[in-house]
């Protein structure tokens, strides 16, 4: 069993606690963000929440006393502040997971083969020949360090996955600040790319290791829309989700 430090909990574990406590959802992402705005650091930090303090803040706003109610324009004006809020809050993803497994993702930035083995074990999983050994090397160095090579393999040898993987790679450990994958046609390379996209979204163990791109991704929830206006910390996520570009 894991062990809970109450004074010291991740929002997501709090929301996992006082979820399975036989209430059903009782808190939300978007509640418990409002109340952290509100309460300040009264009931933790930037990272944290304190149960004790937060349960004893909940308390103290159940029996504050109400407001005299007010008259029409000023219930609509502050209906309208907290729809705003709500926004603003909503565009807000909060703060990103924790890396799963800092090793193994160590270990797949450092080399090409393992980042194919490990993330994508159900599409290479079949041995290796000595051809792919080769051909992952170059596409690494090319990476790396730059350079041109051509690739002429059988079909259905692997080539078109090892280059979305190769993008892939390439745009997960920072080698390079630019990637473009170019395909025969403008139909065929949307679909390398919406391929790429699908991976990013689906794929368990790329988001379990690199919640910094995946994470922002998964809270658009295939909504484009929301793109414009996500935010962490404050800041513009600045992502572009489309159907010929991503970053």
């Amino acid at each position: 069993m894991v062990a809970i430090n109450p004074q010291n909990m991740k929002p997501t574990e709090l929301m996992r606690v006082l979820n399975t406590a036989g209430r059903g959802t009782v808190l939300t992402e978007t509640r418990l963000r409002r109340h952290r705005n509100r309460a300040g650091y009264t009931i933790g930090d930037a990272r944290t929440i304190n149960l004790f303090r937060y349960a004893a803040w909940l308390t103290l706003e159940h029996f504050a006393p109400k407001e005299a109610p007010q008259d029409y324009a000023e219930q609509k004006r502050r209906q309208a502040e907290r729809n705003a809020e709500s926004v603003r809050a909503a565009q807000d993803i909060g703060e990103l997971p924790a890396v799963a497994d800092p090793e193994r993702k160590a270990a797949a930035q450092a080399s090409f083969r393992t980042f194919c083995e490990t993330y994508f074990a159900e599409v290479f999983y079949l041995p290796w020949s000595d051809d792919h050994l080769r051909v992952i090397d170059k596409i690494e160095r090319a990476v790396r360090t730059g350079g041109l090579f051509a690739m002429a393999m059988p079909r259905g040898s692997g080539k078109t996955v090892g280059c979305q993987t190769a993008v892939l790679w390439a745009a997960l450990t920072g080698a390079t600040p630019f990637v473009t994958l170019i395909a025969a046609s403008a139909d065929r390379a949307k679909d390398l790319l919406e391929n790429i996209k699908t991976w990013l979204e689906t794929n368990p163990l790329l988001q379990a290791d690199y919640p910094e791109a995946c994470y922002p991704i998964k809270c658009l929830e295939r909504i484009t829309n929301r793109q414009k206006g996500q935010k962490y910390r404050g800041e513009p996520t600045r992502i572009e989700w489309s159907a010929d570009k991503s970053r």
